[in-house]
């Protein structure tokens, strides 16, 4: 089988990323971001997706945080995208229901080339330490547009915002895991109209 590898270097006025992503992967990988929270969801997400991640990443947080999660957002979106191929002989969709504590969120995900972010989560935190909460959000809808992905995620219940924001990172590793996942029974693409 062919390795199912992306990657890209994006360097703006604002940021300056380089991101490695192979689907086939054990989790591992090394990330250097200049934003810590960021950093440790996306330690999650490649753990519990089982994809070797790399990402060195250097930004202007001198102003905030949202340049930098917004471009790498991109990246792993760009990165997944080519990692995917054609698609061929994937599940296509994912879904993964994560506990955490106090917090349940569900993530569910369908590989169809038409990009959407559906968000059903309250926050009750602005910031987690320095980070802005609402960037999650930001992130995701990056990554949905740039991988031509539709995801869906709505958080049940929880109090905790730090322990919302980690179950709906570990639930989409989980759910973009099985999406990406290859099943014997597919032959082609996983669409009646022949593509995706």
């Amino acid at each position: 089988m062919t390795a199912r590898k992306g990657g890209v270097e994006r360097n703006t006025g604002e940021t300056a990323i380089a991101l490695s992503l192979n689907l086939d992967g054990e989790g591992n990988g090394s990330l250097e971001t200049p934003v810590p929270f960021l950093t440790h969801m996306l330690d999650l997400f490649r753990k519990h997706g089982q994809f070797d991640l790399d990402v060195k990443a250097s930004g202007d947080t001198e102003v905030d945080d949202h340049h930098s999660t917004e471009d790498i957002g991109i990246c792993l979106g760009v990165a997944l995208k080519e990692a995917l191929g054609n698609k061929e002989g994937i599940r296509r969709y994912g879904d993964a229901f994560v506990p955490m504590d106090d917090a349940l969120a569900h993530v569910v995900i369908d590989l169809s080339n038409r990009p959407h972010l559906e968000w059903r989560v309250e926050l009750p935190q602005a910031k987690v330490g320095h980070f802005d909460t609402e960037l999650v959000r930001e992130f995701l809808a990056k990554l949905a547009i740039e991988a031509r992905m539709n995801v869906h995620v709505n958080v049940h219940y929880g109090w905790n915002t730090h322990h919302i924001i980690e179950a709906i990172f570990k639930a989409l590793g989980r759910a973009l895991r099985e999406a990406v996942s290859l099943d014997p029974r597919v032959k082609g693409i996983p669409s009646t109209k022949g593509m995706l």
